[in-house]
């Protein structure tokens, strides 16, 4: 049987995958937090051999961040990352967490079992990333672009956008520039409040 841990700060979803996973025979839940903080010690304990990680958890806990510490103890448990809102960067971070897949909570729960025997067969299993519409012509924004503009949806200065990236306040204002070029927007705030209201980027994650 295939141990499994469930991360994900709503009872109703914890009960349906684990409901779905036991139900196939094939996986038995051995564990569920609510809280992504709490997940590398579950996995100390409960050696599971896949984690279903949601983004978002209880008290603003990062599943994200619990992938990467995951990653770095357990290069072999397998962790599917789930989220329900479109937030663009979610995939590439999942990604460079280390994680194995991603699943977005709108499809169905069949989904997610081809998704999960997927990944356990070595596989992995991503949905193409969204991205931002763009002026007829220019060409998407880069990784890091994406980062310096998710960082000041989080209201950051340029200092502290600098700092948290490891990169000059120069090359903060270089990427911004570049932005505003490519998106036809005159304000770095206007670009953001844009992303915010459209429902791209999620400031709090």
């Amino acid at each position: 049987m295939i141990k499994v841990l469930i991360v994900d700060d709503h009872a109703s979803m914890r009960e349906a995958l684990a409901t779905a996973l036991t139900g196939s025979g094939e996986f038995i839940v051995v564990g569920e937090v609510s809280n992504a903080d709490y997940a590398l010690d579950f996995c100390k304990r409960l050696q599971p051999d896949m984690v279903l990680m949601d983004v978002c958890t209880e008290d603003g806990a990062s599943g994200l961040e619990a992938v990467e510490a995951i990653r770095k103890a357990y290069v072999d448990i397998k962790i599917i990352v789930m989220t329900a809102f479109d937030e663009i960067t979610y995939i590439p971070r999942a990604k460079a967490a280390g994680a194995n897949g991603f699943v977005y909570k709108s499809k169905s729960l069949n989904y997610f079992l081809e998704v999960v025997k997927e990944v356990l067969a070595g596989g992995s299993s991503f949905p193409e990333p969204k991205t931002i519409p763009m002026p007829q012509g220019e060409a998407p924004l880069t990784d890091r672009e994406m980062e310096v503009l998710r960082l000041m949806c989080r209201h950051m200065t340029n200092k502290e956008i600098a700092r948290e990236l490891f990169i000059s306040e120069n090359t903060v204002k270089y990427h911004k520039m570049n932005m505003l070029g490519k998106t036809g927007f005159s304000k770095a705030v206007d670009l953001a409040f844009y992303m915010i209201s459209n429902g791209w980027i999620n400031p709090l994650y």
